[in-house]
């Protein structure tokens, strides 16, 4: 019976396995296919530009507890996410998420060559103080900086930008 089934269904085996021209081609266009479609919805979605994250206000300090040239770390908007609040040599305050891109390590806010910078002592890295962005190191992008208002003699978080990851 066995040889019956065989005479019927006629199979050669080693080319069972064998994959045509055809085949291998139409697997590589469509396989291609697939990573030109990512590739293009992932350059689509850097593209997209910051934008502003909503959280509940929060009392940071006075503006007499900040002296010029100086930097008070804070958390926001949860207890664990934390912040930095440098206010400048010419008064500016400005806030930023502590945690360096690069290896979440904190930053420190430093004047190197009468240049005001934050800086994460890990691995070399700088951020710029007008925008969070990365000024040396091996920072991939720049602190997302954290919304303030001055209320009258008090300093507030009121929200967060994205930075662009």
């Amino acid at each position: 019976m066995n040889d019956k089934l065989k005479e019927d269904f006629p199979i050669e085996w080693e080319d069972d396995h064998f994959v045509t021209r055809r085949e291998f081609f139409k697997f590589l266009t469509l396989a291609s296919g697939g990573v030109a479609v990512s590739t293009a919805a992932l350059a689509a979605y850097a593209q997209i530009p910051r934008e502003e994250i909503k959280f509940e206000a929060a009392k940071i300090c006075s503006t007499e507890d900040l002296k010029p040239g100086s930097a008070l770390a804070f958390s926001y908007p949860r207890p664990g996410d934390l912040c930095i609040l440098v206010r400048k040599k010419d008064g500016e305050f400005v806030a930023f998420k502590r945690r360096c891109t690069h290896l979440s390590c904190p930053v420190e806010y430093e004047v190197k060559n009468e240049r005001e910078l934050l800086y994460c002592p890990c691995h070399n890295g700088a951020f710029s103080l007008e925008d969070g962005s990365v000024v040396q190191g091996p920072p991939p992008h720049p602190l997302p900086q954290v919304k303030i208002e001055v209320r009258g003699s008090e300093i507030w978080a009121t929200g967060a930008i994205k930075g662009d990851h």
